[in-house]
């Protein structure tokens, strides 16, 4: 009898400042990613919060032990299913600043790795506004790999999407099949970037890449990008929701001989020569 597909689930959905509509949602979209037999479900950045005004993130913030992560442990474990939260509002070093997040539960409800934003998104994006993740948000300093029932998870968030050392290291250093990229990308930075910098990841580490993403206007002031992705080691998108701006999930069959034969076929791993034997030469 053949094994059974590892099935990995990307959803897409609209935060508000509404915790209780937001986990309403969630809680939907779990039970139509079990129902479809996926593994792991992947939500994106936020999943739980998205702020209206400035400083509703700080005050709803909770350890990782609260009630709000908390329900969704008892989602996981009531629907048998691993959970990727991308961007949890985790409560800080300090009453200033919060550390955004990516917990990864168990389909038993525990929370198995936890990764903190190491790259905090403070830019003036062009024809939109200027962020300062910064001013409330405390980076991250430890890179993380995490094993699953689907394969050796990469966890990173969002911007850092655009620092491709993090995840040559997640892939070069620390083994990792399927890199996840939970997300809020703007509409701006989105059109001109959001799929061809997953593509390139995927393609660059050999990896899966599985990128959820929220979608659609939150709120006067912010609006975000969609088009959640799974993205395979050749870098074929393998699965999107139909709609960009859609609530919903995607599933794709992970393979992790597609991995094997991408890696044996083009083995760069062997060819990495800088920082290894390379000089530099002074000008």
């Amino acid at each position: 009898m053949a094994a059974p597909p590892l099935r990995v689930g990307v959803a897409q959905m609209t935060s508000t400042n509404d915790l209780e509509a937001n986990y309403n949602t969630c809680s939907r979209l779990v039970k139509e990613a079990a129902a479809a037999g996926v593994n792991l479900l992947c939500l994106p950045e936020s999943f739980s919060f998205v702020a209206a005004k400035d400083g509703e993130s700080l005050k709803i913030a909770q350890p990782l032990d609260g009630p709000i992560m908390q329900r969704y442990s008892s989602l996981a474990r009531e629907s048998n299913i691993w959970l990727s939260l991308g961007g949890f509002q985790e409560k800080g070093p300090d009453d200033s600043h919060l550390y955004n997040t990516h917990v990864l539960l168990d389909s038993s409800g525990n929370i198995r790795k936890t990764y903190r934003k190491i790259h905090l998104f403070d830019v003036d994006v062009p024809g939109s506004m200027v962020y300062k993740e910064s001013d409330s948000t405390a980076a991250g300093e430890s890179i993380v790999v995490a094993e699953s029932p689907v394969g050796l998870l990469g966890l990173t968030v969002c911007y850092d999407l655009r620092f491709p050392e993090l995840y040559q290291q997640l892939r070069f250093q620390h083994h990792a099949q399927i890199l996840l990229v939970p997300s809020a990308f703007t509409k701006v930075t989105g059109e001109a970037h959001w799929e061809i910098l997953l593509r390139a990841r995927a393609i660059e580490t050999q990896c899966y890449v599985v990128a959820a993403a929220q979608a659609g206007r939150h709120g006067e002031k912010r609006e975000s990008y969609g088009d959640s992705l799974i993205i395979d080691p050749w870098g074929v998108v393998i699965a999107r929701l139909p709609d960009r701006l859609a609530t919903g999930v995607a599933v794709a069959d992970i393979d992790l001989s597609r991995i094997d034969s991408v890696r044996r076929r083009m083995p760069i791993a062997q060819h990495q020569r800088i920082g290894s034997c390379l000089k530099t030469q002074s000008v």
